[in-house]
């Protein structure tokens, strides 16, 4: 594993990109793969009907029935010409990545890493579909290639993942956090901001608590409504307020405060096709949010880990 990557200068906190750039020397994007995983708060393991917020049609590519070698050779040439990029990870994207048997995880992490430039597996799951077996297999693959472990959180405080239907606790992703690092795995954790019963200071308290693990980056996604889910639901009755952006960008840079300097933020919001997002409109313009929030830490005149000692 290459040194922490720190804020390059003139930039005010530590974006993937560059990180990427440093460890390969060249230009690397993720390509999203759906290779027919399902969740264990879908299939009535631990709970049905999914996250409240779960619609896998706005961030998946939806060809479910497509082999991950064709995904990645259609991702790579979408990104080739969008990005110029040179090499590429396989992201392992839709619904929870190890919630398999060990012999299918390994046939189709070895199919992605197969296939020609892909240099690294990046896998999304959830803490408590990762148990021993699975994450000393991904180990294995860490000696030999590039991993990143993807775990969603969302929040740090348990009612609201009841809220949500997650299915977890708070204890369950601490303690795959803990049994990942033993194994030294790169760890990145998500987490939503802007949800119903939540305070700033509540929010706060989630960065700090993930701050204090050591993990090795974030993703930070404001709440949005996306087509048929339970939270669309609930955001026409009248349930569900959401942030305005600069309400959004405000606390994006309050967060990046107390968060370590090296931490790697990998995602500064999320996204949603047009025709799957309901709501905030906000979020269609995302380069005009993400400057935004550049112009909030500019205004402050802030950066990354200003606050992370005096908030531990």
């Amino acid at each position: 594993m290459p040194p922490p990557t720190l804020p390059r200068p003139g930039q005010r906190y530590v974006r993937f990109a560059a990180h990427l750039r440093r460890t390969f020397g060249c230009r690397v994007h993720k390509i999203s793969i759906d290779a027919g995983f399902t969740c264990p708060n879908r299939d009535g393991t631990v709970a049905v009907g999914g996250c409240i917020y779960c619609n896998n049609a706005s961030f998946s590519p939806g060809n479910r029935r497509v082999s991950v070698t064709e995904q990645l050779a259609q991702g790579k040439r979408v990104v080739q010409q969008r990005y110029g990029a040179d090499k590429f990870l396989a992201y392992f994207q839709a619904y929870s990545n190890t919630y398999s048997d060990i012999q299918q995880l390994q046939r189709l992490y070895d199919e992605a890493l197969a296939c020609e430039d892909v240099v690294g597996l990046a896998i999304g799951t959830r803490p408590d579909c990762v148990p021993d077996a699975v994450l000393d297999l991904l180990a294995d693959y860490a000696t030999r290639t590039y991993v990143w472990l993807e775990l969603g959180l969302e929040s740090g405080h348990e009612q609201t993942l009841v809220w949500l239907n997650r299915g977890h606790t708070v204890a369950a992703f601490d303690d795959a956090v803990h049994r990942a690092q033993q194994r030294r795995l790169q760890l990145c954790a998500h987490v939503i901001l802007g949800l119903p019963g939540e305070s700033s200071a509540d929010m706060l308290a989630t960065m700090q608590r993930l701050a204090a693990l050591h993990l090795d980056a974030i993703k930070l996604h404001h709440l949005h409504v996306v087509r048929h889910t339970v939270l669309e639901k609930q955001y026409h009755q009248g349930k569900v307020p959401l942030l305005s952006l600069d309400e959004y960008a405000t606390l994006v840079v309050d967060c990046l405060e107390v968060l370590p300097p090296e931490m790697i933020i990998m995602r500064l919001m999320g996204d949603a096709p047009r025709d799957m997002l309901v709501a905030p409109t906000w979020s269609l313009h995302k380069r005009a949010a993400l400057q935004r929030i550049e112009q909030e830490l500019e205004r402050r005149d802030t950066y990354q880990g200003r606050r992370y000692h005096e908030s531990g």
